[in-house]
């Protein structure tokens, strides 16, 4: 609804909102799907008319929702006005995601110096056990991979969760927000590599060390582990733009193209 529009007689101001605001999130979930998903190809300046008619909502929804992918750092404010679709360096994505390990790590040692409630350890140690089974064929299949990277954004999740500050969890959670920085960005890019099942056991294996470190309160140990487990993502960045300057097509992510190699 646009603001200007008047409100329904049987409308409040509270429902306006409210109905506003979840147009607005559907608008930027859509428009996040279409650009990860090459629709909206690097540089390409946001046409809003275009998205207008394209789903079937108001400028006023698509204009927030345009804010929120500029701030989450998708699109890029053009000097004249309006958004285009940003590119990025892979030093961008890699300082993404070494930024994302340092502030894991941060977590981790703060969680094993204070200590974690016992129910969110349960918790962790369960989908540990998940994952374990997950991992457990000698191969896996598209369905094992998507299985592995639900469990393991749930397992980063839940060291948000270990390290009891509202503080340190929110800035978690902006960071992940980062394109390419989430825990599994490049995990389905590997899954016809031959390789790719036992670097998720060793990734495995780093949650493992991880929660006994945490429960043995040993700080240092618990950090370390953090920032090495983020070098996986790191490796699999470089092994993903490999491929693609080797002409390899990534069909199950396309948003490859919005990285420059270099």
């Amino acid at each position: 609804m646009n603001l200007s529009e008047p409100l329904l007689a049987d409308s409040t101001p509270g429902d306006a909102a409210e109905g506003g605001a979840s147009q607005s999130v559907k608008a930027q979930l859509r428009l996040r799907e279409m650009i990860l998903a090459g629709e909206l190809p690097g540089g390409a300046r946001i046409a809003e008319l275009a998205i207008v008619e394209k789903l079937g909502v108001s400028r006023t929804p698509i204009r927030a929702a345009l804010m929120r992918l500029e701030q989450e750092g998708l699109l890029q404010l053009l000097p004249g006005g309006g958004y285009a679709v940003r590119t990025f360096s892979e030093t961008d994505v890699a300082d993404a995601i070494a930024l994302r390990g340092t502030l894991e790590g941060l977590a981790a040692r703060l969680a094993a110096e204070r200590g974690v409630d016992a129910a969110v350890l349960a918790d962790a140690h369960a989908c540990l056990d998940a994952i374990d089974t997950t991992l457990a064929p000698s191969t896996l299949d598209d369905v094992g991979f998507s299985r592995y990277v639900e469990l393991n954004a749930r397992f980063h999740l839940l060291l948000g969760r270990m390290v009891g500050s509202d503080v340190v969890a929110r800035e978690l959670e902006r960071v992940k927000g980062l394109p390419f920085a989430s825990p599994s960005a490049f995990v389905m890019v590997q899954t016809h590599s031959p390789q790719a099942r036992d670097l998720l056991v060793v990734a495995q294996d780093q949650h493992s060390q991880l929660l006994d470190a945490i429960e043995h309160h040993e700080g240092a140990r618990a950090e370390a582990i953090m920032r090495e487990h983020s070098r996986l993502a790191q490796r699999n960045l470089r092994a993903a733009l490999s491929g693609q300057a080797g002409g390899q097509v990534h069909a199950d992510m396309p948003a490859l193209t919005l990285i420059r190699r270099g």
